[in-house]
Protein backbone atom coordinates (compact mmCIF):
# COMPACT_ATOMS: atom_id res chain seq x y z
CA UNK A 1 0.00 0.00 0.00
CA UNK A 2 2.54 2.50 0.89
CA UNK A 3 4.67 1.78 -2.55
CA UNK A 4 1.33 2.50 -4.75
CA UNK A 5 0.47 5.52 -2.75
CA UNK A 6 3.99 7.09 -3.20
CA UNK A 7 3.42 6.56 -6.79
CA UNK A 8 0.01 7.98 -6.65
CA UNK A 9 1.89 11.08 -5.44
CA UNK A 10 5.06 10.83 -7.27
CA UNK A 11 2.71 11.14 -10.60
CA UNK A 12 0.46 13.85 -9.81
CA UNK A 13 3.80 16.05 -9.07
CA UNK A 14 5.04 14.75 -12.08
CA UNK A 15 1.81 16.53 -13.77
CA UNK A 16 2.55 19.42 -12.18
CA UNK A 17 -0.53 18.70 -9.71
CA UNK A 18 -0.51 18.38 -5.84
CA UNK A 19 -1.63 15.68 -4.22
CA UNK A 20 -5.11 16.77 -1.82
CA UNK A 21 -3.79 16.66 1.90
CA UNK A 22 -6.81 16.26 4.37
CA UNK A 23 -7.33 19.34 6.96
CA UNK A 24 -5.88 18.53 9.93
CA UNK A 25 -7.14 19.74 14.10
CA UNK A 26 -4.50 18.97 16.60
CA UNK A 27 -4.11 20.80 20.11
CA UNK A 28 -1.30 20.87 22.81
CA UNK A 29 -4.30 20.30 25.51
CA UNK A 30 -6.24 17.62 24.57
CA UNK A 31 -5.39 14.17 22.58
CA UNK A 32 -8.14 12.27 20.45
CA UNK A 33 -9.46 9.32 22.25
CA UNK A 34 -7.98 10.13 25.26
CA UNK A 35 -9.31 11.84 28.82
CA UNK A 36 -10.02 15.29 29.21
CA UNK A 37 -8.70 17.36 32.25
CA UNK A 38 -10.37 18.95 35.35
CA UNK A 39 -8.89 22.51 33.54
CA UNK A 40 -11.24 22.12 30.61
CA UNK A 41 -14.43 20.56 32.92
CA UNK A 42 -17.50 23.06 32.78
CA UNK A 43 -17.91 25.10 35.80
CA UNK A 44 -21.70 25.05 36.98
CA UNK A 45 -24.30 22.89 36.69
CA UNK A 46 -22.41 20.54 39.49
CA UNK A 47 -19.15 20.41 38.08
CA UNK A 48 -16.40 22.68 39.49
CA UNK A 49 -13.74 22.94 36.41
CA UNK A 50 -11.90 25.80 35.49
CA UNK A 51 -14.03 25.95 31.95
CA UNK A 52 -11.31 26.36 29.86
CA UNK A 53 -10.98 25.91 26.11
CA UNK A 54 -7.73 24.10 25.00
CA UNK A 55 -5.67 25.53 22.03
CA UNK A 56 -6.69 24.35 19.17
CA UNK A 57 -4.26 24.95 15.57
CA UNK A 58 -5.05 23.13 11.93
CA UNK A 59 -3.01 23.23 8.83
CA UNK A 60 -3.62 21.08 5.48
CA UNK A 61 -6.52 24.07 4.77
CA UNK A 62 -8.14 23.08 0.86
CA UNK A 63 -8.34 25.26 -1.72
CA UNK A 64 -11.42 27.29 -1.46
CA UNK A 65 -11.27 27.55 2.06
CA UNK A 66 -13.53 31.17 2.88
CA UNK A 67 -13.90 30.84 6.47
CA UNK A 68 -14.10 27.99 9.41
CA UNK A 69 -16.65 26.73 11.81
CA UNK A 70 -15.82 24.76 15.32
CA UNK A 71 -18.36 22.64 17.23
CA UNK A 72 -18.21 20.70 20.35
CA UNK A 73 -20.70 18.34 20.97
CA UNK A 74 -21.17 15.60 23.30
CA UNK A 75 -23.57 12.72 21.45
CA UNK A 76 -23.40 11.18 24.95
CA UNK A 77 -25.53 13.41 26.78
CA UNK A 78 -28.54 11.73 28.10
CA UNK A 79 -30.65 13.82 26.34
CA UNK A 80 -31.72 12.18 23.22
CA UNK A 81 -30.19 14.82 21.17
CA UNK A 82 -26.88 14.82 22.47
CA UNK A 83 -25.47 18.57 24.50
CA UNK A 84 -23.84 21.34 22.16
CA UNK A 85 -20.95 22.67 24.10
CA UNK A 86 -19.13 25.32 22.09
CA UNK A 87 -20.40 26.68 18.41
CA UNK A 88 -18.11 29.36 16.86
CA UNK A 89 -18.23 30.56 13.13
CA UNK A 90 -16.75 33.02 11.27
CA UNK A 91 -13.44 32.57 11.90
CA UNK A 92 -11.45 34.03 9.08
CA UNK A 93 -9.71 31.67 6.29
CA UNK A 94 -6.11 33.35 7.47
CA UNK A 95 -6.68 31.88 10.70
CA UNK A 96 -4.65 28.72 11.83
CA UNK A 97 -5.28 28.55 15.72
CA UNK A 98 -7.16 29.38 18.39
CA UNK A 99 -5.46 30.32 21.99
CA UNK A 100 -6.30 28.74 25.45
CA UNK A 101 -9.18 30.11 26.85
CA UNK A 102 -10.49 31.53 23.37
CA UNK A 103 -13.97 30.11 24.40
CA UNK A 104 -14.17 32.81 27.11
CA UNK A 105 -16.08 35.82 25.18
CA UNK A 106 -14.97 38.30 27.92
CA UNK A 107 -11.49 37.94 27.20
CA UNK A 108 -12.05 39.07 23.68
CA UNK A 109 -9.40 36.50 22.22
CA UNK A 110 -11.37 35.76 18.99
CA UNK A 111 -11.25 38.13 15.84
CA UNK A 112 -13.72 40.60 16.03
CA UNK A 113 -16.05 38.88 13.40
CA UNK A 114 -16.09 36.06 14.92
CA UNK A 115 -18.95 34.71 16.45
CA UNK A 116 -19.42 32.17 19.17
CA UNK A 117 -23.17 31.74 19.44
CA UNK A 118 -25.50 29.95 21.97
CA UNK A 119 -24.99 26.52 23.39
CA UNK A 120 -26.90 23.57 25.58
CA UNK A 121 -25.70 25.66 28.45
CA UNK A 122 -28.14 28.63 27.27
CA UNK A 123 -25.24 30.99 27.03
CA UNK A 124 -22.49 32.04 23.72
CA UNK A 125 -19.06 30.57 24.22
CA UNK A 126 -17.11 27.30 25.52
CA UNK A 127 -18.67 25.25 28.03
CA UNK A 128 -16.54 22.29 28.98
CA UNK A 129 -17.30 18.59 29.79
CA UNK A 130 -19.78 17.82 32.70
CA UNK A 131 -21.53 14.63 32.28
CA UNK A 132 -23.48 13.62 35.05
CA UNK A 133 -21.80 11.74 38.16
CA UNK A 134 -21.62 8.11 37.65
CA UNK A 135 -23.03 8.21 33.87
CA UNK A 136 -19.85 6.71 32.63
CA UNK A 137 -17.31 8.03 29.55
CA UNK A 138 -18.61 10.73 27.65
CA UNK A 139 -17.23 11.80 24.33
CA UNK A 140 -16.39 15.31 23.31
CA UNK A 141 -16.39 15.73 19.48
CA UNK A 142 -14.11 18.87 18.90
CA UNK A 143 -14.69 19.39 14.87
CA UNK A 144 -13.33 21.90 12.65
CA UNK A 145 -15.49 22.64 9.84
CA UNK A 146 -13.51 24.44 6.70
CA UNK A 147 -16.21 26.48 5.03
CA UNK A 148 -16.92 28.10 1.28
CA UNK A 149 -18.81 31.20 2.52
CA UNK A 150 -17.14 34.13 4.62
CA UNK A 151 -19.79 34.22 6.70
CA UNK A 152 -22.60 32.58 8.20
CA UNK A 153 -25.96 34.30 8.43
CA UNK A 154 -26.38 33.59 12.26
CA UNK A 155 -25.61 35.60 15.24
CA UNK A 156 -24.95 35.34 19.30
CA UNK A 157 -28.59 33.55 19.65
CA UNK A 158 -28.66 31.37 16.85
CA UNK A 159 -28.74 27.41 18.44
CA UNK A 160 -26.62 24.78 17.27
CA UNK A 161 -28.77 22.93 15.32
CA UNK A 162 -29.59 25.68 13.03
CA UNK A 163 -25.97 27.47 12.66
CA UNK A 164 -25.21 23.14 12.26
CA UNK A 165 -27.37 23.02 9.08
CA UNK A 166 -25.68 26.29 7.22
CA UNK A 167 -22.20 24.43 7.99
CA UNK A 168 -23.18 21.24 6.35
CA UNK A 169 -24.28 23.37 3.04
CA UNK A 170 -21.10 25.34 2.86
CA UNK A 171 -18.21 22.62 4.56
CA UNK A 172 -15.45 21.97 2.10
CA UNK A 173 -14.14 19.44 4.98
CA UNK A 174 -13.89 18.92 8.63
CA UNK A 175 -11.53 17.18 11.37
CA UNK A 176 -12.86 15.98 14.69
CA UNK A 177 -10.25 15.60 18.04
CA UNK A 178 -12.71 13.22 20.53
CA UNK A 179 -11.60 14.34 23.90
CA UNK A 180 -12.84 11.88 26.85
CA UNK A 181 -14.37 12.78 29.81
CA UNK A 182 -16.63 11.05 33.37
CA UNK A 183 -17.54 12.09 36.73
Amino acid sequence: MRQSTGIIIGSLLALGMQPSMALELLSPDISDQTRMTKQQEYQGFGCDGKNISPALKWKDVPTGTRSFALTVYDPDAPTGSGWWHWVVFNIPEDTRQLPQNAGNPELRLLPAQVVQSRTDFGTAGYGGPCPPKGHGVHRYRFTLYALDVEKLPQGEDAPAAQVGFFINQHKLAESTITGLYSR
